[in-house]
C-alpha cells in the first residue's frame, strides 16, 4: 500500500488511477490538516474571514450569522450541483479525486480530517462521482464540477460504483460509510479549486505519452518498409540542433531500427559519381513525413515533459481561497484557484496532439498513394483492383478525424467570457481546454491505428516481415493478432476500433 505524505509525483499518480494501488495518507498528513482547521476555527470568530462568515462571490458583502455558517455550506454544495452533459468517465474523475485530496492534504485549505479521510475511501474502494461535462469556467477553478464531489462527500447525489450509477446514500450503506458533517468551511475548500482540470489534464500526459511512443514506432517502420535513408536520423544530423526532444526522438527511431534490414546508406546508393545517369529514378529525399519525423515529433516530446510538470506543480499546490497559513498564523485572500496555467498546458498539449496526427495521416496517405510510394498498389489493396478497395474507406475517416483535431486545436486559453455578476471578470476556461484535449488525444488514436493497420498490409504485400527491424516484427505480429490479412474486403470498424483500443492500453 502506498503512503501519500502530501507530495504527489507522476509515478504515484500512476499507480493509483492506472495500477490501482490502495494508498494511506500518512498521520504527519492529517495532523497537518487537523492543526489547519483548528487553526482556521480559532482565527475566525473575531474576523470576517470570506466563506466562513460571508457569502461567495459578489455575495461575499453579506455577513453571515454565527447560527448559519453550516446551512452556508451545504447550500453552497446543493446549488452549485448544476452540471450538464456528458458524464465525465469514471477514470478521469477518480484523477480529479486525487488531485483534490493532494491539495486538501497540503494543510492551506482549514477543512476538517474527515473530508480527506473518507475521499481517500472512496478511492481506494472505486466509488466515483457522476460529473458532468459542462459547468466549469475555470476560475474560481472548478466550482460546478467539484459541487459534484463534495454533494457526494456529504451523502447525495449520485456514484459510479460497480459498473452503473447508483444513489450515494445506497452505496454508502452499502459500503457503511458516513457522510461528512460541515464543520467550518467543508464546502469551500472542497469547491475552490482546479483539481478537475488538474486530473483530466494528468491523465493526458500519461495517454499522449503512450500515443507518441506509437506515432514513433509508425514513423521508424513507414521509413523503413520504403527503404529510406537513414541519415535524416543520424546522430551528427540531428545534434547540429540544439532541441532535446528532437534529439530524442532521432534517438528512438535509430533504436527501432538498428537491426532492420531495408533502411538504406545513402553512401553506398548516392556518394559516388553517378556518371551515366541524368535522372535519378529514385528520390535522392524522402518526402518531409518521412524525413523530418524527429523535427515534427520533437516539440510534441518537449511540450509534453513541460506540461507534466507545471501540472505536477498545480497538484502538488495549494489551489482555493483564502489560503490557510499555520506557520504565519494568518489567512490570505486571493485567486490561486485561478486555472490559466493548466488551460495554457492544456491548449499546447492539443495543438501538439493534433499535429502528431496530420503527420500520421499524411504518413498514412503516402502509403495510400501509389503515385507518391511508386511500390504499393492503390490503397494498399492486396485484392483485384477496382473490385476490390484495400484501405480507401478508412482513409476518409482519418481525413475526417484529422481534420476534427485541426480545428479543436484552437486555444480555450483566450476564451475568457465574464460570469459571476461580472466577480469572474476574466477566467481560464481549463476544464473545457482539458476536454476537449482529451478528445483529440482520443482522436489521434484513431489516426495511429488505421495507419499501423496499413503498415501491416503494407508489410503483406512487399513480403518484408522477415527483413524488418525486430521492434517492427514485434507490432507486426501484434497488429496481425487483431486484424487478419485480408485480400476481400472486409468491415473495418471492429478492427479500427480494436487496434485503436489496444494502442489506448499499451
Amino acid at each position: 500500500m502506498l503512503t501519500l505524505k502530501g507530495t504527489l509525483g507522476i509515478k504515484e499518480f500512476y499507480q493509483i488511477i492506472f495500477e490501482q494501488q490502495d494508498f494511506q495518507l500518512d498521520d504527519s498528513v492529517l495532523e497537518i490538516v487537523e492543526k489547519s482547521f483548528n487553526f482556521l476555527k480559532e482565527f475566525s470568530e473575531n474576523k470576517v474571514i470570506y466563506g466562513v462568515n460571508t457569502g461567495f462571490g459578489p455575495m461575499a458583502q453579506y455577513k453571515i450569522k454565527d447560527s448559519e455558517r453550516n446551512e452556508l455550506q451545504y447550500n453552497l454544495i446543493r446549488s452549485h450541483a448544476s452540471g450538464t452533459g456528458n458524464p465525465i468517465p469514471p477514470i478521469y474523475v477518480k484523477a480529479a479525486m486525487v488531485a483534490r485530496l493532494n491539495t486538501l492534504s497540503l494543510g492551506n485549505s482549514g477543512i476538517h480530517k474527515s473530508a480527506v479521510m473518507l475521499m481517500t475511501e472512496l478511492i481506494n474502494r472505486d466509488i466515483t462521482p457522476l460529473i458532468f461535462e459542462h459547468g466549469s469556467v475555470g476560475a474560481s477553478g472548478d466550482l460546478v464540477q467539484l459541487a459534484h464531489l463534495a454533494l457526494v462527500l456529504i451523502g447525495e447525489g449520485e456514484v459510479f460504483y460497480q459498473g452503473s450509477y447508483q444513489p450515494t446514500k445506497e452505496v454508502f450503506e452499502k459500503e457503511q460509510l458516513t457522510p461528512i458533517s460541515v464543520e467550518l468551511r467543508e464546502g469551500l475548500a472542497l469547491m475552490n479549486g482546479t483539481s478537475v482540470m488538474t486530473g483530466i489534464g494528468l491523465i493526458n500526459t500519461v495517454f499522449t505519452r503512450r500515443l507518441l511512443d506509437w506515432a514513433i514506432t509508425s514513423s521508424a517502420a513507414i521509413n523503413e518498409i520504403v527503404k529510406a535513408y537513414d541519415d535524416h536520423l543520424s546522430f551528427e544530423l540531428n545534434e547540429s540542433k540544439k532541441h532535446i526532444g528532437q534529439r530524442e526522438i532521432a534517438k528512438k527511431m535509430r533504436e527501432h531500427l538498428e537491426d532492420s534490414q531495408l533502411t538504406r546508406k545513402r553512401e553506398h546508393h548516392l556518394y559516388s559519381k553517378n556518371e551515366d545517369v541524368s535522372v535519378f529514378k529514385e528520390k535522392v529525399q524522402e518526402y518531409y513525413s518521412l524525413r523530418c519525423v524527429p523535427q515534427i515529433l520533437g516539440p510534441v516530446l518537449d511540450t509534453l515533459n513541460s506540461v507534466e510538470k507545471i501540472l505536477i506543480e498545480e497538484v502538488n499546490s495549494a489551489n482555493d481561497n483564502p489560503i490557510v497559513d499555520v506557520e504565519r498564523q494568518h489567512v490570505y485572500h486571493g485567486g490561486n484557484f485561478h486555472g490559466d496555467y493548466v488551460s495554457l498546458e492544456m491548449d499546447k498539449l492539443k495543438m501538439v496532439v493534433a499535429k502528431l496526427s496530420m503527420l500520421s495521416e499524411r504518413q498514412l496517405n503516402y502509403l495510400l498513394n501509389s503515385r507518391l510510394n511508386d511500390m504499393l498498389p492503390p490503397f494498399v489493396n492486396l485484392g483485384q483492383l477496382g473490385l476490390n478497395f484495400g484501405m480507401q474507406g478508412v482513409q476518409f475517416t482519418a481525413t475526417s478525424t484529422t481534420a476534427e483535431n485541426q480545428m479543436l486545436s484552437n486555444p480555450m486559453y483566450v476564451h475568457s467570457i465574464p460570469n459571476n455578476n461580472d466577480n469572474q471578470d476574466i477566467v481560464s476556461m481549463g476544464t473545457n481546454s482539458a476536454l476537449i484535449t482529451k478528445k483529440v488525444i482520443e482522436n489521434a488514436f484513431e489516426v495511429v491505428a488505421i495507419e499501423l493497420i496499413t503498415i501491416v498490409q503494407a508489410i503483406e504485400y512487399l513480403n518484408v516481415k522477415d527483413q524488418v527491424s525486430s521492434k517492427t516484427r514485434k507490432v507486426y505480429d501484434e497488429i496481425r493478432n487483431i486484424v487478419p490479412i485480408f485480400t476481400k474486403d472486409v468491415v473495418m470498424y471492429p478492427y479500427v476500433n480494436k487496434v485503436k483500443e489496444y494502442l489506448i492500453n499499451h
